[in-house]
């Protein structure tokens, strides 16, 4: 993919294949949603087309006009050349070297006769492109002699949406743990579709003795591709090991997390909560560590809020899993947050999406809040309609300090019907009680005689008990 690396903005061209059983709205809804991934690359899009197929298996995926049609975009033939070139003989090709020499002589008696050219033009109903791309993009996955064909078709760079995302993903990734991370998922679908340079040779004979054929360079290319993954994953084993030892100490504590599709806000909702600096931007992908900070201003007992990766349609499986480490942050957490773009139509799609990756990672029973964000961005009757569609659900704008406060309340209110009030004795020769009861439980009141300071606390049940039984009150 080096391409992508290229300073200058290059233009793309989209394609869409849209299956049995998927509609004209999600196939559009889709090229709209690569369109803002590719635009994230840099890329300019434009243009993009579409074809009902019955599925993606075909060798070109798509139909033989609309391979001249995408063609005439990139300036290709639209017809898939040759993919292999036998090796000859030295002797085969001094053969055809005096042959070639012999017609010459021949063909200067004659006079030149120029070859009817293919036609290659298009329906009269579609339209030449005015601007030519140098990329085209498929809004699906493509196998690794797809993608040889089609660039053999279109002679241009072709990427699918999976590619797209590792980029982008690649691009973003931060932290030691998101970089190893990425990397993974980068070399498991790059493997596959290593191709043989021109000129490559067999490494050499093999076996004992120089017999049989030795590692073709691709197949080198390959094992040092598994050796890498292998390295890679054994570093992330160690920061993995290191996370599970922070988030043990952190068990005991109110955790919630913050899920939901890229770019719904979950990041500006975190800054507006914790009053963190986390990274905010309208794009997509924009975070990709997991972050924790405390909620502010700090209630007791504290509540700890985590910002996690966000997730997209057909998102890739070896991301899924190498990220499962950082999503292992939200199954571990008390309170999920589905944060949602209630201003985006397609929000309905998407949080269907976030829940579908978050129980792949076991986290889809936990206990779970709606909010719909960006409220600001709705009209008053779709805001009415919203809300009898999802009475329970929170409505704010992550920009608006009033619906953050409302939000702060509900959070320690849902957190405190599981706690009981409780009144505690602590007498004046017992140290250190008092520091860890106010750090860990609401002091409702407090009292002073001449037994001790009785305070009225609210917490957990176990938390009680643990405290009573540690200093004996």
């Amino acid at each position: 993919m080096d391409i992508l690396n290229n300073s200058k903005p290059l233009k793309a061209v989209l394609v869409g294949v849209q299956l049995p059983r998927v509609s004209d709205e999600e196939t559009q809804g889709s090229l709209a949603e690569l369109s803002r991934l590719v635009t994230t690359l840099g890329y300019q899009v434009v243009g993009q087309t579409s074809q009902k197929r019955s599925s993606t298996k075909s060798a070109t995926v798509l139909g033989d006009g609309k391979m001249k049609e995408l063609a005439s975009w990139t300036g290709g033939t639209g017809v898939v050349g040759p993919m292999v070139v036998k090796k000859k003989h030295k002797a085969a090709l001094r053969f055809e070297k005096n042959q070639e020499e012999d017609d010459f002589e021949i063909e200067e008696d004659f006079e030149d006769v120029p070859e009817e050219s293919e036609d290659l033009s298009l329906d009269s109903a579609s339209e030449v492109p005015r601007e030519k791309a140098q990329v085209v993009i498929f809004d699906c996955d493509l196998s690794p002699s797809q993608l040889r064909n089609l660039e053999s078709a279109t002679g241009a760079q072709v990427l699918d949406r999976t590619g797209v995302i590792i980029e982008i993903f690649s691009r973003h990734a931060r932290t030691k743990a998101a970089r190893l991370q990425v990397e993974i998922a980068r070399l498991t679908y790059v493997a596959p579709r290593l191709r043989e340079t021109a000129g490559g040779e067999d490494r050499g004979g093999g076996g004992i003795g120089g017999k049989g054929a030795g590692e073709t360079s691709i197949e080198l290319d390959r094992r040092k591709i598994r050796d890498r993954i292998k390295e890679l994953k054994q570093e992330l084993s160690a920061i993995s090991q290191e996370h599970i030892t922070r988030r043990s100490r952190r068990n005991q504590e109110i955790s919630v997390a913050l899920v939901g599709y890229t770019n719904a806000g979950k990041s500006s909702l975190m800054r507006a909560l914790t009053g963190s600096e986390v990274l905010v931007a309208d794009k997509l992908f924009a975070t990709l560590d997991t972050t924790v900070r405390v909620l502010y201003p700090e209630s007791r007992p504290k509540i700890l809020i985590s910002d996690t990766v966000g997730f997209i349609k057909k998102l890739p499986h070896d991301l899924v899993a190498s990220f499962k480490s950082t999503l292992d942050e939200a199954a571990n957490a008390s309170l999920l947050l589905y944060v949602v773009d209630s201003s985006d139509p397609t929000f309905r799609s998407q949080l269907q999406v976030t829940k579908s990756v978050l129980d792949e990672v076991g986290a889809s029973d936990l206990d779970s809040i709606l909010v719909l964000n960006k409220v600001d961005r709705l009209s008053s009757e779709e805001r009415e309609k919203l809300q009898q569609e999802y009475p329970d659900a929170i409505f704010l704008s992550a920009h608006n300090k009033e619906d953050v406060a409302n939000l702060r309340l509900r959070l320690i209110k849902h957190f405190e019907t599981a706690m009981i009030d409780e009144e505690i004795l602590i007498p004046y020769d017992v140290q250190g009680a008092i520091g860890e009861i106010r750090a860990k439980m609401r002091v409702l009141s407090e009292n002073y005689d001449n037994r001790g300071l009785t305070l009225t606390v609210r917490g957990h049940v176990q938390d009680i008990e643990k405290m009573r039984k540690k200093f004996g009150i």
